[in-house]
């Protein structure tokens, strides 16, 4: 038996080793890189200088701006985007006559190149685009959707749209994994659709929807080639995020803003995320 394990071992290492290599050349070398640059005076022949840059990155107007209108963005997207992708996993989870063809029309987005999409939300929401032209024949005055605060909800629709077709199905999963015996019990014991919902759908939908939350989390910081592509690297005050920030910052070659604002993000993103397992830790103790 132990050589057995040895043998296994040895043999999950073998095909573990290039996958490693990989994620240690291309993503922690290069992060752990970023974090000394954020402390450092210059990228070459630069001194230590602690937590100057991050003194001076939080000082930053521009900064401030991208990290309160991320936060902004994450906090209103992510629970709509939860909502959303749920109610409609729970409807295609149901007998539905054309649950096939809904179940493909939601993964569409995922494998449609964005670039190419991006395009016809430009036409959709420019001042001359169809939206617009609709708002015209029905009497209402044009918007200027991506020059003004509407440019908000522009950016929160495209993200969803983007990825609600991979939450869908997480959730269409979680569902199906769900005995259809806990709800007939639930029905013969008195309970309503939402007691259903709240003591039986919810509860076992736990883990799945810590990930879903996590993920959407993540993505919600990853809407720049969205915005990028529909405004340019400039684009109105209310979607400059993050990420707008940080690639200004390496086009500047403003090499310690732009490492410092990454690490913030990361202390971001992680403590969020072990909040999340603390409070799925405690969740499932108290199921226990």
């Amino acid at each position: 038996m132990k050589k057995w394990l040895r043998k296994d071992a040895s043999a999950a290492m073998f095909f573990l080793v290039p996958s490693g290599i990989g994620f240690a050349l291309f993503y922690l070398i290069p992060f752990a890189m970023g974090v000394y640059y954020s402390f450092m005076s210059h990228s070459v022949d630069g001194h230590f200088v602690g937590l100057d840059n991050y003194r001076e990155l939080l000082g930053s107007a521009s900064f401030l701006k991208a990290a309160s209108n991320t936060l902004y963005f994450s906090t209103i997207s992510v629970p709509l985007m939860i909502m959303l992708s749920l109610g409609l996993a729970m409807l295609l989870h149901k007998n539905v006559y054309i649950q096939k063809w809904l179940r493909t029309a939601y993964v569409m987005p995922l494998v449609v190149p964005t670039a190419s999409i991006i395009m016809i939300w430009q036409i959709l929401f420019d001042w001359n685009g169809s939206l617009n032209a609709w708002l015209d024949s029905f009497g209402y005055g044009r918007v200027d959707w991506m020059k003004s605060e509407s440019a908000r909800i522009v950016v929160i629709m495209v993200y969803i749209w983007k990825n609600i077709g991979y939450n869908v199905i997480l959730f269409l999963a979680g569902l199906q994994q769900i005995p259809k015996d806990y709800y007939e019990t639930a029905r013969i014991e008195g309970a309503g659709r939402l007691r259903q919902f709240q003591s039986v759908t919810l509860v076992y939908l736990t883990s799945t929807m810590f990930f879903v939350v996590i993920m959407s989390i993540i993505n919600s910081f990853k809407v720049f080639r969205e915005t990028y592509l529909i405004t340019g690297g400039y684009p109105h005050d209310s979607i400059y995020m993050m990420q707008h920030y940080m690639n200004n910052m390496f086009i500047s070659l403003d090499i310690q803003k732009l490492t410092a604002a990454a690490s913030l993000m990361f202390v971001s993103i992680l403590l969020i995320v072990l909040a999340l397992f603390a409070m799925e830790r405690r969740h499932r103790q108290y199921m226990e």
